[in-house]
Parts: structure tokens; sequence; C-alpha cells
């Protein structure tokens, strides 16, 4: 690991201007996957710039939904009263992720930002656009069973690994963020997440000094009754082959609205409205499912070792939405 600095700072404002002093400085919170990758050379920040003791660890009730700061720790957000009551799908996403040691130390705004788990991403000596732009893809023709189906390119097809962000689109949260000039965006997750079309070194919009500070789900009764459900090859502390988060309104067994993200086969969290739009005034029954989910597989592009992932996902979606009619 290389040597680097450690500053502490206690605002918004101290963080910015911190990471603004070196050009080659990093955020961190609970470092989960930071340290794994400054571990591997893959990160080589010269700065670690502490922002654990910012007010941002607190999720708050308010009148247009829950704000859920930035700093909040996975196990802390899984299991608050609120959100398993009203956002049953982000608390089982969130426990189905990692281990509980790890829940205890990642933070909301570190798991919106988690790398890729590709296993070329994470060797220096590999092909990799996303770490090094122009040295190729060593996916494309490599071992590519746990890679993307959904959103990929000739440059990239590398998987986003996150299991809470999967859930947060189905909800249509979205992130709060400071910029260096102390103005504020509101960033749908819809909208945070960036294609790797030609240029996958850049993976959401925000800016190279903008702080992520809390993150706000809607006030939307949708939520109450939805699920998340995950397929992986072990049973904990294993990302997705595939997941699905559910969520849906009925009326009298038909389908009011319908909400349908999915994790494990795209390049970042996948919303899909076509399954939406299958789902929406038919009747809550496995033959719809069936074709919400060849609606939401439609354009999945497989490799040589990931197509059996096509399957997998529509029969993942498919249990998920029978699992939420059970319930």
């Amino acid at each position: 690991m290389h040597p680097f600095s450690f500053v502490e700072v206690e605002s918004a404002e101290a963080a910015i201007n911190a990471l603004e002093a070196d050009g080659n400085a990093v955020f961190f919170a609970g470092g989960t996957t930071l340290i794994d990758l400054m571990k591997l050379d893959v990160l080589t920040p010269e700065v670690l710039v502490d922002v654990n003791r910012m007010a941002f660890a607190s999720i708050q009730t308010t009148a247009d939904g829950v704000s859920i700061g930035a700093n909040v720790r996975n196990s802390d957000l899984a299991h608050d009263r609120v959100i398993r009551d009203r956002y049953p799908v982000l608390s089982e996403a969130l426990l189905s992720g990692a281990s509980a040691q790890l829940r205890n130390m990642a933070s909301t705004a570190g798991n919106l930002l988690q790398r890729t788990r590709c296993l070329y991403f994470r060797d220096v000596n590999a092909g990799c656009n996303k770490r090094r732009p122009g040295s190729g893809c060593d996916a494309l023709t490599g071992v590519n069973r746990s890679h993307a189906l959904l959103g990929t390119s000739d440059a990239c097809i590398a998987t986003n690994p996150s299991d809470m962000c999967v859930a947060m689109a189905a909800l249509e949260a979205v992130i709060h963020t400071q910029r260096q000039d102390g103005t504020t965006r509101a960033i749908p997750l819809a909208d945070f997440y960036l294609l790797p079309g030609n240029t996958p070194e850049r993976e959401t919009v925000l800016e190279k000094r903008e702080l992520i500070t809390h993150v706000q789900l809607p006030n939307d009764e949708i939520g109450r009754r939805s699920h998340y459900l995950k397929v992986r090859d072990r049973a904990s502390y294993e990302f997705a082959l595939a997941s699905a988060a559910v969520a849906w309104e009925l009326d009298g067994g038909i389908i009011k609205r319908a909400r349908v993200a999915l994790g494990g086969i795209a390049t970042v969290p996948w919303r899909s409205k076509e399954a939406e739009t299958v789902l929406t005034g038919k009747p809550a029954a496995t033959a719809t499912y069936v074709k919400a989910a060849e609606a939401a597989l439609e354009g999945a592009v497989p490799r040589e070792h990931n197509a059996f992932k096509i399957e997998l996902a529509k029969r993942t979606l498919v249990e998920a939405l029978e699992e939420l009619g059970r319930n």
C-alpha cells in the first residue's frame, strides 16, 4: 500500500476544501471498499479525508418522506423501524449484502459509490478501461460469468455490485449533494449513474469536488408493499448473480402501479420501465410476471460465460413478484 495522509474534518465545507488542497485526495467513511482497492494498488490516494465527524449520520422522517444521512451505517439503516415498516425492500436488500461486520462499517454514501467487483478492474496487470482508460476490457473475452448483460458497451461490461442501490432505484430515491461553491443539488438516482459507453472511468454525475450529504426516500405508499430477492452462489457474503427489487400497489387483485429494479446483471442499478409497463393494469398472477420478466431482459447482451444469467434473472423477477403476492 502506498503511503498516505489522514485528515479529519467536521463539516462539508472543510471536507471539500481538504479535497481541493490535494488533487489526489478522496473521502473516507467506512472504507470497506476503498481500503481493499488501496491494498491492491487499484487506488493510490495520497490523502484520505475522514468525513465521519460530519453531522450526516441520522435518519429523519419528514413531510416529504425519509432523509438518510450520508454517514448512516448500512446496519443501522437496515434495522431502522421506519425503514422496515415503510420501505421493507431497502431493509431486505441491505441485510442480503456483505457480512454483519461490514454492514456495521459501510456508509450510505459509500454504498452509493461502491466500485465494481470485476476481477479485471481489481487486477492492475489486466486491461481495464474503467481503471486505465484506453487499455481495453479483458472481460469481453475473458472470464465473464459475473458480468453485466444490460447497459454494457464494447468498452466495459463490469457489473454494479450494490444491493442497496437496486432497492433505492425501485423506491425512486433522490441523492442530495453539496458542491465546492456551497450550492446543492438533488439528483434522482435514475440520473445519478452513467452507462459506461466510451467513458467507463466516469461512473456518476458527481463533480470532482462534490459531497453526498443525504438521500431522500419519497413519501410514497408503494414502498410498503415491496420485496427484495437476491440469487447468489452461496448464502452469505456474496454478490448477486441476479436480484430483483419489486413494489406495487394493488386494487382488487389488479396491479395499479408497479416498480421493478434489477441487480447483478447490469452496469448500473437497473430500473426496468418495460417490466413495469407490462405489470400495470394486469392481474397479479404468474402469467403476468412471466411477461414482465421477458420484457425486462429483452435487451440483454450475453457473453461467453454469463448467458445463463438471462434465464436466472427472469426467474428471479418472477419469484420476487410471487413472494410479494404471498406477503
